[in-house]
Formats: C-alpha cells, sequence, structure tokens
C-alpha cells in the first residue's frame, strides 16, 4: 500500500500580495502644491506687499497726494519721534491693550469656564450655545455701527444711560464721550464689551479638547470647582491663551473703527491711536509723508510684538510638553 509523500500533500503557501494604490502623477511632489499657493501669493504682494512698499518709500518723502513725491529722506521719522501727540497716542494704544486684550482675557476665560462646567451641564447645550451666541454677538456687528449704537446710548442729552440718570434722580448726566476725563475709559468699557465674546468663544473651543477624566478624578479627590480650574483647566488653555493675547493685542493697537464713529480722537487728544493719527495726517492735513512714517513705525512695532509673543508663547508650550 503506496502512501503520498509528505511534498505532494503539502501545498505551497503563497505569498500576500501587496496592492499599492494607483499614484496620481505630481500628487505626492512637493513641488506640486507650489501652484496651490501661487494665487494667494500673488494676491498678497498685489495687494498688500506692494502697498507696504510704496507705503514705505512715501514715508521718506514730503507729499500732499498731488504732483510727485519730494525725496526728503528721514527727515519725516524725526519730526516724528519729536511728536509729543504721536507718542501721546501710542500711550493711549498700550493702554487699550488692556481693555482690549488684558481685561477680555481674564474674564473670557473665567465666563467660559462657568458656562462650560455649570450653565451646560445644569441647563443643557441650548442655553449654553444662546449665551455663547449672545456673547459673541459684537463680534457680529460692524464695528461702525456698534460706534454709532454707543454715541446714541452715550448722548448726555438723549442717550438712554443719561435719560435712566435722571429718571432715578440723579444729579449727574456726565457727557461720557465729551468729556477728557471720561472718554478714554468710556471706549475701554466698550472695548471690553465688544472683544470678550471672541476670547469666550475661543476659550469654550478649547475647553471641549481637554480630557473630561482629568477633572472627574480631581472631583473624586475633593478638589473644589475652583481648584480645578487653576490646576487642570488654564494650564491645559495654554495655546488659546496664546492665541486670544496675541489677536487682541495687534487689535488693540491698530484699533481705528470704534476710535473715528465714536471720539475722533477726542476731545482734544484724550482718545487719539496711531491708527487715527495717521488717517488724520493723510486725509485731514494732506501730511502724505508724515502719515506713512507713522503707519511704517506702527507695522514694524506690531510686527516685533507678534514675533516676541509667538516665541514666548512657543517656549512655553515646549515648557508644557516636557513636563
Amino acid at each position: 500500500m503506496s502512501s503520498a509523500s509528505p511534498r505532494a500533500a503539502t501545498k505551497p503557501v503563497s505569498k500576500p500580495v501587496k496592492l499599492k494604490a494607483p499614484r496620481i502623477k505630481g500628487i505626492n511632489d512637493t513641488r506640486s502644491f507650489v501652484w496651490f499657493v501661487v494665487p494667494g501669493l500673488v494676491l498678497f504682494l498685489g495687494v498688500i506687499g506692494v502697498a507696504f512698499i510704496w507705503n514705505i518709500y512715501l514715508s521718506f518723502t514730503k507729499w500732499n497726494g498731488l504732483g510727485t513725491p519730494k525725496w526728503v529722506g528721514f527727515k519725516n521719522y524725526g519730526t516724528l519721534f519729536a511728536d509729543g501727540e504721536f507718542w501721546e497716542s501710542f500711550l493711549h494704544a498700550f493702554m487699550f491693550i488692556g481693555a482690549m486684550s488684558i481685561v477680555p482675557t481674564l474674564l473670557g476665560v473665567f465666563i467660559g469656564a462657568l458656562i462650560f462646567d455649570y450653565v451646560a451641564p445644569r441647563f443643557g447645550n441650548t442655553a449654553s450655545a444662546f449665551m455663547r451666541g449672545g456673547l459673541y454677538l459684537p463680534q457680529i456687528v460692524p464695528l461702525t455701527i456698534t460706534g454709532i449704537m454707543w454715541v446714541w446710548l452715550l448722548d448726555p442729552s438723549t442717550g438712554v444711560i443719561n435719560t435712566f440718570l435722571r429718571e432715578i434722580g440723579s444729579d449727574t448726566q456726565p457727557n461720557w464721550l465729551g468729556d477728557a476725563n471720561l472718554a478714554f475709559w468710556s471706549v475701554s468699557v466698550i472695548m471690553v464689551w465688544i472683544q470678550i465674546g471672541y476670547t469666550i468663544v475661543i476659550f469654550m473651543s478649547g475647553m471641549a479638547r481637554i480630557d473630561p477624566s482629568l477633572s472627574e478624578a480631581a472631583q473624586i479627590d475633593g478638589a473644589s470647582w475652583l481648584q480645578r480650574f487653576r490646576v487642570i483647566t488654564l494650564p491645559q488653555l495654554g495655546p488659546e491663551i496664546g492665541v486670544v493675547l496675541l489677536t487682541t493685542t495687534v487689535a488693540a493697537l491698530k484699533v481705528f473703527a470704534p476710535i473715528y464713529v465714536m471720539t475722533q480722537g477726542g476731545p482734544g487728544t484724550a482718545t487719539q491711536v496711531p491708527a487715527f493719527f495717521s488717517w488724520f495726517q493723510f486725509f485731514t492735513t494732506t501730511k502724505v509723508g508724515y502719515g506713512a512714517a507713522i503707519a511704517t513705525v506702527l507695522a514694524v512695532l506690531l510686527t516685533i510684538l507678534a514675533i516676541v509673543i509667538l516665541y514666548v508663547q512657543n517656549r512655553i508650550n515646549e515648557g508644557a510638553k516636557q513636563r
């Protein structure tokens, strides 16, 4: 009786076949992505780059907007750095950082945490979304409309606020935007109102990505809400805080529309800021070269400030990863 050999009985095992996805020509070539960047780059250079270079050139000239600019070298910059009104406008801009960056950041992270941790769990996402949308509304309304609305509200004779003060028997109805001692602080409060919704939305988005098990474990260990907020929430929101501080600080230094609509830099120079000061030189005094010098200095300052904030934020994030 013959038996089959083991070699004949065993079937050869075939190697698995690796299927390769069809390769689209050029899709993995880094150079092909250049063509996706070119339209935006051309638009940026045409709209921003050319205008910025032209502005720098004008800052070295004397020109009233007509005829040929006359080259004067660094004369505009010499006049600028000796101009007390210019330095006062920058002082106001740095003070506006408090109203448009620091205060909204502090209030935004705290109010955002209250809505995220208290309102949403107890009253539902609908109530949370309603509050978040209501607080963000000032960001949606154009700044010119917002400015006009506040001018009506703060009118010393017919404004709602002073009318209310008269109705409750107050003998004082301040000229909120016309008094040099009150105008800056009135505008600052309005800036906080405008900016706070933006910070709340950013911080609540950051809170949504935090692992809830961290807070739950701390709560089981007996940590209060404030302790969990300080130890868990704030450190996890480092990237969002950096973004908010950068964007709001830049917005504060180049603020223009609310000042233009509400106070025109006044009364006197009480609310003068660099962007409005530059515009005033361009279109009112027709000192185009001088206005261009102000705009150039402001652009350089904003660039340096953005680089510093990004550098500090990257160092903080790297330190957090190492821990």
